[in-house]
Formats: C-alpha cells, structure tokens, sequence
C-alpha cells in the first residue's frame, strides 16, 4: 500500500530531455553550475537538556532512583521493611554521605530489605541481562560475613530472577551481581533482601541494562546515531542558569568517580504546578564526560554551554540582591571555562586532561565552540559575557565562543542582544523561537539577504519547535503531529537557502518520557521500553542525512521558493557524492505540478532517489501504540534523460530528492 502511494501519489516524476517553458511559479530554476555558500558539518545538530525525565529515568540507563540516598527525603523513590534506617556516619564517598543500613528485624518470620521501583516502573525484556552493583560493608566490626539477595519483580509481583551476595569485609567495597530476565514488562522493580542475621552498610544500589554503552540506554542511543547530528549542544537550557545560582549546572561536579558526584535538584521538577515532579533530581550520572563520549560515538562536534553568572532571569528579579554573581565575583565562572576546554582539549599532563585521560579518554575530544550563557537578555548579560571572551581567547583564540539573543526571534530585547554580540565579536550568536503554524511558513524568508546582514557572528538557530495551535486531546505527542513537521520542514528550506549565516540548528527539546513530561512538542518519547520517533525526528533526519557541500540558488521568478503558492524548495551539491539535492515541502491541500530545470548541470541524470514524508491529516502523530503512522517512504525512480523534469508533488508533503 505504501509503495503504491509512493508511486501514485507522491511522485508522478518524468524526464523531458529539451523541455521548454517560460519562468514562472510553476517553472523552478537551480544553477547547478555554480555551488554557492558551504553548508557546516554543524548545520544540523540536536540539542540535550534533563528536562522531561530525559537524563535520569531516560538517556542514562541507571534503573534505580535516589541510588544513593541524596535526594532531600532520603529514602524518596523506596520502599523499606523490617529494620532500615539512614546513616552518614564513616561514609563510602564524602560528596554523597548516605547510606542505609540493613538489620535483622528481629522475628524469624520477619524480614528487612528495601524497594525501589526505579522511573515509572522499570522496564525489563525478556532475555535481557541486568547488571547489579552495591558499594557494601559489614555494619558490625566482628562480623564475618552478611549476605543479601537482588530480586527483580514483576508487575504482577512475582519473582523474575535473582541472586545472592555475601558481604565480606568491614570496609567499603563494591560487589555485583548479574539477573537475567525472563519476562517483558514494563513496571516491574527491584528488591534487595537481607538475609543473614549479621546487618550490613549498602550504598550506591545500582542496576543498569547489559545493553548500556558507557551508561547510555541503547535504544535512545540509536536514536541520535541516526539522524548523524553535526553539533551535540548539551546541559540545556534552563538548568544551566539554575533557579537559583547555587543549582545552576557545574560541570566540574558531573565528572569524575560517578559514585562521588554529588546531587543537583533538577529547575524543571516544580517550574510548572500542572506538571510536577518533586522527584525530579540530577544525579550527574549522565555527565560532561559522558555527553563528551556521545558527541563523538553519533559523529557530532560537542558544544558545552556554561553559565555566566547568571540565574535563571525567567524565575528571578534582576535587581534583587544575591540572585545574579556580581561582576567582581566572576573569576571562578571564568575560570571554569578555561578548565573545561583543559578538559576537552588538554594533554594528559594538564590537571584537567589527566583526569579525562584517567576516567578513559586520553586523546582530545576536539573542542571547537563553547556557549557562553544560555537565554539571557538585558544589560546583565553582556557585562558577564565580555571577561569570558577576553579570559577565553587570551588563552584558547581558536575556540569559537556562541553567545545569546535572548529569548524572542525577535523584539526590544533580541535586537538589543544582537547589536551586543556583534560589539563583543562572539562567533555565533543563538536565537531561540517557539511559535506557532503560521509563523513558521512566514519565516522561510527570516535570513534572506535583504533581512539579515552577511557580516558579523553566524547564526545558531539553537531551539526551535513548531507548536501547532488548539490541539485538544490527552495523549502526550499530540503536538508532535504532521502539521507541525510539514510547516518545521518547510522553514528549514530558508536554513538551508541561507548557509551563509545560518551554521548551526537545532530542534528543542529532544527527549521526553510519556509519563514523566513538562514541556511539549518533542523530538523523541520514550516509555521504558521503547522509543517513538516523531514526524518531527524524520524531518530533521531527512535534512541531516541529505546536507549537501554547497547551496545551489533556486527560484522561481528569479526569487526564492519561499511560500509563495504554498510551496517552499531549497537546493544543495555534494561535492562529495558529486550529487544534486532538492527538498520541496508543499503545504497545499492539492498536489502541485512544479517543472525543475537544472541549468549547466554537467552530469547525465539516469535516476532520482526520492524520501518522502506525507500525511492527510495533519493531527496524525506516533505513538507508543503506534509508532509508524507517519514515517518516511523512499523509492528509485530509473530512466532519465536531460537537464529538466516535471514534478507532481502531493498535497501535505515533504520530499528529498537526490539525484
């Protein structure tokens, strides 16, 4: 059925070797023979914040909620029975003092152990292995032995698996264990058991999937390989300012021994009443280290963004004292970002290069660009950025360094942070727009040349997302829905169309748990088991896997194919593949006929491989249920002759066609 959609519907493509028409709407002109602004390997890029139980609870892989005993209620997210109680007494790791310990209840038909029932449940597959760790010790000095028993449970509540462990020693020491699941569900938990009469010390109960690359759930993993981002933006966001400056994000924390990286509330665990989470922590499990190995496992240049010395302005009064760091009292702000580029850059004879060598990465993870400030506006902002500037290209003058136009695409505060970049000279500048529909089509012509100058800091268009109007309905993707992919894909084509300022995107957020959200449209959700990928995903996917070398001017008119008609077209060469690229989005609800004439194309045409996205309707979305309503098709279209073709593209469609 699909393929004959594909056929029928989407394409109707036919060669006309000497085609002859004047210019018009319906006639579309690419000079082939002139490749024009080079499009970044960063042109499209993906952007990471813990929001939406994205961190822990999703893109690291830890199962086990306050594994350590931090959160401020310290025995949030379990259950205990018998005889626990909470100690800091000798502890296994100074950053994070707590511990439980576990006694003999007393009574022969009694028992003691605890509970923990990880993110919305833990999510288990059958035949999967389960890798359980406890740092453990022996609670009384005379003691020789103590043994305690994991357990996975079903939702049912049944046992699924489990193993012993004798606890040998009185001094701290990590012990594992391996469970191995025979059932699929989705809200099982762990229990761990006392089961000697001797008592005993556990702390940092940990259990990650067998399947984890370096604490990354693979699934989500997989994910973000595909769409072969070229920029990896990571902590965020809002949690970089902190509600407050003393829970800002500090990198500094979030590396090392995981065990010893100290707690971090999360900003977004009580920003919205209709959405709480007041067990929404940072672990730091998922750290600079690891969004480091990411940015290079999925092949994307890292961009870390720092805070300025600045708290969130959204959640906090300018003018009150205390909320921001005054201007006296950057140093150590500044000299965090200096030690972070050591981090990334380093050789292993500095201090910060020898601990990224010791926790495994002894070569540079090749550090370009780093951001300075995260959605700041006003006159705070450009004060703090200027001592970072000067401080980072005393020291490092090949780092590229991304400032911030504030909030709005647009404005009193975006034209005032705009003119301070361009006075500061940082590289790029980051602009952030959540709108609706409307205007995303009206902003295919946002960089044209008559709009923005050509000279001066770049542009990274660093959030963005397509937030349709009035869609009702209680199901957790319902934004992610056609409409707003098709008007997203129609946009990007003035990204694309203008390469020459615009060097960096990114859609925002990127992940979001179904049971565990605050902000929505986005990128990818995930429940426990699984991911859906949005129409949204595939749009971007089909920009990022078809980027091109070069633009390639296209018109209609001798102007931009840019919503007139309701069609919007950009083109682009790879030198590469010595390949021509052309993506259409028509956002009709008829099919329209476009005639493409490729002037001074050199080579023979034999074939086109066209990728499509379609839907009639534009509210359909992915969900867990069903994952493939909207998903791209692909076909081969053979015997071509000549330089121009006509093309009848459907109603509600976005397409690539590379040739």
């Amino acid at each position: 059925m699909r393929k004959r959609i594909i056929g029928t519907l989407a394409f109707c493509l036919a060669a006309m070797a000497g085609f002859a028409a004047g210019e018009g709407e319906n006639h579309w002109v690419v000079k082939a023979n002139k490749p024009g602004a080079v499009v970044q390997p960063t042109m499209y890029g993906i952007f990471f914040e813990d929001i939406n139980f994205g961190a822990d609870g999703g893109l690291y892989a830890e199962m086990v909620e306050n594994r350590s005993f931090e959160f401020p209620q310290r025995l949030m997210g379990w259950n205990t029975f018998g005889n626990v109680t909470v100690a800091d007494a000798n502890p296994a790791f100074d950053r994070n003092p707590h511990y439980v310990t576990l006694k003999d209840p007393g009574h022969g038909h009694k028992r003691t152990g605890i509970e923990n029932r990880g993110f919305f449940g833990m999510g288990i597959k059958k035949g999967m292995n389960y890798n359980f760790s406890v740092y453990a010790r022996l609670t009384s000095k005379q003691a020789k032995e103590a043994r305690i028993r994991v357990e996975l449970i079903g939702s049912d509540n049944e046992v699924v698996a489990k193993k012993g462990v004798k606890i040998t020693s009185g001094d701290w020491k990590k012990y594992t264990a391996q469970v191995t699941s025979n059932i699929t569900d989705p809200k099982a938990y762990m229990r761990v058991y006392l089961e000697s009469a001797e008592g005993v010390d556990l702390d940092h109960v940990s259990l990650f999937p067998e399947d984890a690359w370096n604490g990354i759930r693979a699934d989500m993993l997989k994910a973000l390989e595909d769409l072969h981002p070229g920029v990896f933006r990571f902590p965020g966001g809002c949690i970089v300012e902190g509600t407050d400056i003393n829970t800002r994000y500090q990198w500094k924390n979030s590396v090392g021994a995981a065990e010893n990286r100290p707690l971090n509330e999360n900003r977004w665990n009580y920003t919205f009443p209709h959405r709480l989470y007041p067990n929404y922590y940072q672990t730091y499990g998922l750290g600079f280290y690891e969004y480091f190995l990411i940015a290079e496992k999925i092949g994307a240049y890292p961009l870390p963004i720092l805070n300025v010395g600045l708290a969130c302005q959204y959640q906090n009064d300018d003018h009150a004292k205390g909320v921001h760091i005054d201007l006296d009292q950057l140093d150590p702000y500044i000299q965090d970002a200096l030690d972070l580029i050591e981090f990334a850059n380093g050789s292993v004879d500095t201090k910060w290069g020898k601990l990224r060598a010791e926790m495994g990465h002894p070569a540079p993870f090749n550090l370009k660009h780093i951001g300075i400030g995260n959605e700041q506006w006003g006159e705070l902002y450009p004060e703090r950025l200027i001592p970072f500037v000067k401080a980072i290209k005393a020291k490092y003058p090949e780092i590229s360094i991304v400032g911030s136009s504030g909030p709005d695409p647009d404005g009193q505060k975006f034209d005032y942070g705009w003119e301070k970049m361009r006075e500061i000279g940082v590289e790029l500048v980051d602009e952030h727009y959540y709108r609706d529909n409307n205007w995303f089509l009206n902003g295919a012509k946002r960089y044209d040349k008559d709009k923005y100058p050509r000279k001066g800091p770049k542009v990274f268009a660093g959030e963005y997302a397509c937030h349709v109007k009035n869609m009702p309905g209680t199901e957790p993707t319902k934004q992610n829905n056609f409409e707003a992919a098709l008007c997203e894909a129609a946009f990007m084509t003035g990204l694309e169309r203008n390469a020459d300022v615009v060097w960096m995107t990114a859609y925002a957020p990127l992940f979001a748990h179904v049971e565990g959200w605050q902000w929505r449209p986005d990128l990818i959700w995930v429940d426990n088991l699984t991911t859906v990928l949005t129409p949204n995903y595939y749009v971007q996917q089909m920009y990022s896997t078809n980027p091109g070398t070069n633009v390639l001017d296209l018109s209609a008119n001798k102007l931009p194919v840019a919503g007139e008609n309701g069609m919007y077209a950009s083109a682009v060469y790879d030198k590469n593949t010595n390949e021509y690229i052309l993506k259409i989005a028509n956002t009709n609800n008829e099919a329209k006929e476009i005639t493409i004439e490729f002037k001074g194309m050199k080579k023979a045409v034999s074939s086109i491989k066209v990728t499509s996205l379609h839907s009639a309707n534009g509210s359909d979305i992915n969900t867990i249920e069903k994952k493939d309503v909207v998903k791209p098709t692909t076909e081969t279209i053979n015997g071509f002759e000549g330089n121009t073709f006509k093309v009848t593209v459907p109603a509600k469609t976005f397409s690539v066609y590379r040739m």
